[in-house]
């Protein structure tokens, strides 16, 4: 672990060091740092190109994020459905559980800036109060291992975790959440892998939003991670001046598949404070799904999602392939505009029913029972 505080240590965390490796005044950053931290792991900092470009916006505060724009600090409601400071329970059977309050950057369009890097502390005391609820609630089957970010964590510590959630029966599934695989991939090593792979079946999320992100290190990190039985998923964030047109995000998706991480959401920016400079509008969102779909492999088309406000849950977002249906016929529209319909059935026979189903229109894909 102490690499791992070493390299920290080299983090960009003030204007001042940000001038030393790209020359000019960026003094007026200042108030923006003082309400937002800022954090870049020197991996991260090394793939910045220039000042604006892609990652640079991903990076660098941003004078807008001070602007009001009448958004919430929290716009999913999380500190309503939150238990315990270290748990959220939004959904039935599952619970966020954060274990963390550091990340190795801080991204400038986090949903929860509000609270990471600044305000929110995580102690021994709140992860043990975490694990007890999770414990207490048979319910829960599915528990997302997020912060911060858990995989900055000791692995002592991080074992320890996975470890207590391992041994409470009715826990089936573990998923981490974690951006260090793309911002700090030197943090995954043969032996942080070998302890992720004691606590299976688990999961892990990261966070790629760019093609330029994908580099030798985040390959290899990947690499040792897929290598142990971890699947691995990719919870992009769809942001302007960033990823918002079809080619970028095509190149992305394609590019997560060659090192072995599966595209999984594509998010609407959340209506979190200081963020609204990075959001699109929804169409544009569906302009580019529309974009994937039929021109790559469908293991690289996310799922387009609205975290809705107020804590409502993820909501999926299609283009509009089902046109004008009707009582009888589901008029459907692909990839190239091409037309065919779909013949709809007010009730299915049953499997040991001889009644025969009439197939009497032109183009129409059918239903099958067995």
């Amino acid at each position: 672990m102490a690499t791992t505080e070493r390299a920290l240590a080299g983090c960009i965390q003030t204007p001042a060091q940000l001038a030393k490796v790209f020359g000019g005044d960026f003094s007026s950053l200042a108030p923006v740092v003082a309400r937002y931290p800022m954090r870049i792991s020197p991996h991260y900092l090394a793939l910045i190109k220039e000042v604006g470009d892609p990652l640079w916006r991903q990076a660098v505060p941003d004078p807008a994020e001070l602007v009001d724009c009448g958004d919430s600090d929290d716009p999913l409601a999380e500190e309503q459905q939150s238990p315990l400071p270290c748990i959220v329970h939004r959904y039935p059977d599952r619970v966020l559980f954060l274990v963390s309050h550091q990340c190795a950057m801080y991204c400038r369009f986090c949903t929860r800036k509000r609270k990471v890097g600044s305000r929110f502390f995580v102690g021994k005391r709140d992860i043990k109060a975490g694990i007890e609820y999770i414990a207490a609630h048979t319910e829960l089957r599915d528990i997302i291992v997020s912060g911060g970010d858990p995989l900055l964590l000791p692995d002592h510590t991080l074992d320890a975790i996975l470890s207590d959630l391992r041994a409470i029966p009715h826990v089936e599934i573990i998923r981490v959440g974690s951006r260090v695989p793309c911002v700090f991939p030197q943090r995954i090593t043969p032996r942080l892998a070998n302890v992720l792979k004691k606590h299976h079946p688990l999961y892990l999320n990261t966070h790629f939003n760019h093609p330029a992100e994908i580099t030798p290190e985040s390959t290899a990190a990947c690499g040792l991670l897929a290598d142990a039985g971890i699947p691995l998923g990719c919870q992009t964030v769809l942001l302007k001046g960033v990823n918002d047109s079809p080619e970028t995000m095509l190149e992305l998706m394609r590019g997560l598949l060659r090192i072995r991480v599966k595209p999984y959401y594509l998010y609407q920016a959340d209506l979190a404070q200081g963020t609204h400079h990075f959001r699109t509008r929804v169409e544009e969102g569906l302009e580019i799904m529309a974009a994937l779909r039929g021109h790559t492999s469908g293991l690289a088309v996310p799922t387009f999602v609205i975290d809705a406000p107020g804590g409502k849950g993820k909501i999926p977002l299609l283009p509009g392939y089902c046109a004008r249906p009707t009582r009888d016929l589901i008029r459907l529209r692909n990839y190239r505009g091409k037309i065919s319909y779909y013949r709809q059935v007010e009730k299915i026979p049953d499997a040991d029913s001889e009644t025969p189903v009439e197939h009497n229109h032109k183009d129409v894909a059918y239903p099958c029972r067995k």
